[in-house]
């Protein structure tokens, strides 16, 4: 199964891909999670995104699609894979289209977590990180059992510069000028699916898991496609 996942930033798509890679199997891939390892791995492509990466620059779309399909390729990728918040652009969607159907790949399902902006600085304002593991803690929803400190490891919580609230809304911006389009290109191919990411969290996944069951089913109904 092939999936894209989209959505604002907090808008849970770290979360449910997560629950959908232990549930059906398949790597949750991220496009940090792209770079990092082509560059790790010293690759033609890595060396090239490594330069611009030094440079504090965007790597180009196309690099980056590259990169993606280079990452697909990979053994753990053979039963599919869930791609968290790429593409970003109509341009991104479109090349990574036409080098899926290179290789005989399609995507099987978009997944679209809706939440309003409001809710997303109500989120990411609250979020805190801990400075020596790395734990996850919200203020609102998942507290520390002692204010400020980690309850892992006891170390210090600090709030990420990308969680102030002027930045959240310069992040919103950008998503809505750039990725939001997307829906649009999605919908049109028939593989957009929008799931109410504002209810519980439990509910959202429930929800997403009864999809891709019936996805599943009706795809081993009508027996392989080029997608399988």
């Amino acid at each position: 199964m092939r999936l894209v996942i989209l959505g604002l930033p907090g808008s849970g798509k770290g979360t449910q891909g997560i629950r959908i890679s232990e549930d059906f199997g398949i790597p949750q891939i991220s496009t940090g999670d792209i770079l990092r390892q082509a560059v790790k791995e010293g690759t033609e492509l890595g060396r090239k995104a490594g330069r611009y990466m030094e440079q504090g620059q965007l790597v180009p779309d196309d690099l980056m699609v590259e990169l993606v399909v280079q990452r697909l390729a990979k053994e753990d990728c053979r039963a599919g894979f869930i791609l968290d918040g790429f593409p970003r652009t109509i341009h991104q969607a479109e090349t990574l289209d036409a080098l899926l159907k290179e290789k005989d790949m399609v995507l099987d399902a978009v997944l679209k977590l809706q939440v309003s902006d409001e809710a997303v600085i109500r989120r990411l304002s609250h979020r805190r990180l801990c400075s020596r593991c790395g734990a996850d803690y919200n203020l609102l929803t998942k507290p520390p059992k002692e204010e400020g400190i980690c309850d892992h490891c006891s170390g210090g919580l600090y709030q990420r510069e990308d969680d102030r609230e002027e930045t959240i809304a310069q992040r919103l911006q950008v998503y809505h000028r750039q990725t939001k389009p997307l829906e649009a290109y999605y919908r049109d191919s028939g593989a957009l699916s929008i799931f109410d990411a504002e209810k519980d969290v439990e509910e959202v996944s429930a929800n997403i898991k009864g999809v891709l069951k019936s996805l599943s089913t009706t795809q081993l109904a009508q027996g392989p496609t080029s997608s399988g």
